[in-house]
């Protein structure tokens, strides 16, 4: 399998992005010479395309409005859009979110798995991040090898959305599609294979209500019985 399509030059992160970069990253040993080159990338203000066991994923270093605003540019979306902070584990996602017992149990028993939780969020979390009125927001703890190779490597959550075009319904999910549509709109994609056609299961758990939001890839039984 060969490495990197494009060669690994600086980047400047300004008007007018260059070519974005394409690696080629083995979905179940992830090389970690192009894990740390892409952290790098994420660490110098990049938008990154990466995998999930749920779809593809568009991301950016956490409390980076610039990055934030292409992200919003590129998927059209409002200010009203909930993003999401893809998280290593529990430990960390517990920094971000107000996470009681009852939550807590739900959330060990279903990560790392392709499931977002909406939570109540703590003072770490950006302000741009939250949702406009209620100071809440969307954490998921992915168990796709490279997304947690990129986020043990990052030490930091990755700010995120799904990888969903504007008009489109579903997830973009072929990474040499995703080079041509994207190449001048992002600063890297991670090619890890054929991507999910589904986004995350969305549940909320905010003020001790389990609510399911959104019934995406994740099984959603357990949450209508508790719902």
């Amino acid at each position: 399998m060969s490495h990197t399509l494009l060669p690994a030059e600086p980047h400047t992160f300004e008007k007018g992005t260059p070519v974005s970069q394409f690696f080629q990253v083995h979905p179940e040993n992830p090389q970690s010479r192009l894990i740390k080159q892409a952290v790098e990338i994420i660490k110098a203000g990049g938008v990154v395309v990466y995998p999930t066991d749920s779809s593809y994923a568009v991301g950016c270093h956490i409390g980076d409005k610039t990055a934030v605003e292409r992200i919003r540019r590129l998927r059209q979306l409002d200010d009203k859009h909930n993003f999401t902070l893809v998280c290593r584990d529990l430990s960390q996602l517990g920094l971000f979110a107000k996470v009681d017992t009852g939550a807590f149990r739900l959330l060990k028993g279903h990560t790392p798995g392709p499931y977002t939780f909406i939570l109540n969020a703590t003072r770490e979390v950006p302000r741009m991040l939250l949702h406009p009125k209620r100071r809440t927001i969307g954490l998921r703890v992915p168990s796709h090898p490279i997304a947690q190779a990129l986020l043990e490597e990052l030490g930091e959550p990755l700010m995120s959305t799904s990888l969903i075009l504007p008009g489109e319904k579903e997830p973009m999910s072929d990474p040499y599609e995703m080079r041509q549509i994207l190449e001048h709109q992002v600063d890297l994609i991670i090619d890890g294979g054929f991507g999910g056609l589904e986004a995350s299961t969305v549940v909320s758990l905010v003020d001790d209500e389990v609510v399911l939001v959104r019934v995406g890839c994740g099984d959603p039984t357990p949450f209508e019985a508790d719902a």
